[in-house]
């Protein structure tokens, strides 16, 4: 063994107690820590011959890199749609590493019986029957990936086609209709070769970023009789958190032959609340369906759910068939069912924070960041400083500053507040302006949080006014 290794696994006891310490100092640390930092350059460190050992690899890396480490895990880090982790999901992560169980097969490890559980407990959150099975995948990008390919295996199929085994080959484009899709549909599109400049959007409900269901039936109507297509709903959208209306989209499969994808990537936690679980009516009529977990369910990177009611359109596109794997059998094994054969065991802490803290915490969770987004918005409704270019229904704000300030002026002020260290916000888009989002999705953030990012966030408008 080579010595340096050998040293390490005598030391590993002393090895993870630099490391628990380095950790609770980081979390110690998090209320003063900047929320954003200035991005930094670094010559490449060179490949040691010997190598450095685990305990001077840790203090190299902390010498080198513990500046530029973000508080994107605290409590005012409010760019993109950003959760922390849980307490619990932090101790289930810790023990994912530990463990290194690969959670892929059907029945060589507890892993996939803990990923089954947490997929139950999750439709139980969300409300969802259980025909829908589930599976967890890095993030909502590859969970789009994932409904929207089950979703291109059903629509070619009713054109007698196999696309999984056959390929596009000979099969004109399917149709994707949506209103207000995120990048990420585009990207799936993409490497599914269903091509990005095939997705159709809609007409939007005014000043709404939900569809316009007539101009969404108007569009179903115009393609060719029988003609199979793929709806790509919304479930909260990422500038003003907009919601199409499931069940008006559900009903047009009455008369028109699509598949319904949604993309709840945060807003399906609308459904852990009864004050906004009217937002999703009708989830359950989704054919697919996105929910990111490092978002609302606030474990950490990387993970999300992708669910479907059809498991057996899910194994012909999926499946995975080789002399040393499981057959598919009834129950077929996580690597018959998503890209990744092998799959770092992401269920862990979803299922460790769903244990400690169940439906209430996270109705508590979810209702109290969509209080705090509420008070961010009435101090920028009472600020000449700011206005709000779309209504606070759940837990993103977006607002500009006063006037009318171009992307430059927008991005400067953001780069300003970001140096203060007080708050992370990120550019953003809406309706044609450009604007400013502050999305609420971290188990920590509270009232002091929202003044303390207040105050700089005036103190730097008036300088910038000035």
């Amino acid at each position: 063994m080579h010595p340096v290794l050998a040293h390490d696994a005598a030391q590993i006891d002393h090895i993870l107690a630099q490391t628990l310490a380095t950790a609770k100092q980081f979390l110690h640390d998090l209320p003063q820590r900047p929320v954003g930092v200035a991005p930094q350059s670094h010559q490449p460190s060179q490949l040691p011959s010997a190598g450095l050992g685990a305990e001077q690899t840790l203090e190299h890396f902390l010498a080198r890199y513990s500046d530029t480490l973000t508080g994107s895990t605290g409590p005012r880090y409010w760019g993109f749609v950003t959760g922390g982790a849980t307490p619990a999901a932090l101790a289930g992560d810790w023990l994912v590493s530990t463990f290194d169980q690969n959670p892929s097969g059907t029945t060589e490890t507890a892993a996939i019986r803990v990923e089954n559980e947490a997929i139950s407990m999750l439709r139980e959150l969300f409300g969802l029957p259980t025909s829908f099975s589930g599976a967890f995948v890095s993030g909502a990008t590859m969970a789009n990936f994932v409904g929207l390919a089950i979703g291109r295996q059903w629509a070619a199929q009713q054109l007698n086609h196999d696309v999984a085994r056959m390929g596009l080959y000979g099969l004109a484009p399917i149709p994707v209709l949506s209103g207000a899709p995120h990048s990420s549909i585009y990207k799936a599109m993409s490497m599914l070769g269903m091509g990005r400049q095939q997705l159709q959007t809609i007409a939007l409900q005014p000043e709404r970023e939900a569809v316009d269901i007539a101009a969404l039936r108007q569009a179903l109507q115009a393609l060719s009789a029988n003609q199979p297509a793929i709806v790509v709903a919304n479930a909260g959208t990422v500038n003003s958190v907009d919601f199409d209306d499931l069940m008006a989209i559900a009903a047009l499969k009455q008369e028109f032959n699509f598949w319904l994808h949604v993309d709840a990537a945060f807003g399906g936690f609308a459904a852990c609340s009864p004050r906004f679980a009217h937002l999703v009516h009708g989830l359950e009529q989704a054919d697919s369906l996105t929910i990111d977990a490092h978002k609302w369910l606030n474990v950490p990177y990387d993970s999300a759910m992708q669910f479907t009611r059809h498991s057996a359109l899910q194994v012909e596109v999926f499946h995975n068939s080789a002399a040393y794997l499981s057959p598919i059998g009834e129950n077929p094994g996580f690597f018959h069912r998503t890209p990744e054969n092998s799959r770092r065991w992401r269920a862990l802490p979803a299922w460790f924070t769903l244990m400690a803290y169940g439906s209430a915490g996270y109705q508590e969770m979810v209702e109290r960041d969509c209080d705090l987004a509420q008070l961010l918005a009435s101090h920028i409704s009472d600020s000449p400083l700011f206005r709000l270019v779309a209504p606070v229904r759940m837990n993103v704000v977006c607002f500009t500053l006063a006037g009318n300030p171009d992307s430059t002026t927008i991005q400067a002020y953001l780069d300003a507040v970001r140096a203060s260290g007080a708050v992370f916000m990120t550019a953003t888009v809406y309706a044609g302006q450009p604007a400013i989002r502050a999305a609420f999705s971290n188990w920590r953030t509270t009232t002091a949080d929202v003044g303390l990012a207040w105050q700089a966030m005036e103190r730097v408008a008036i300088e910038h006014r000035a």
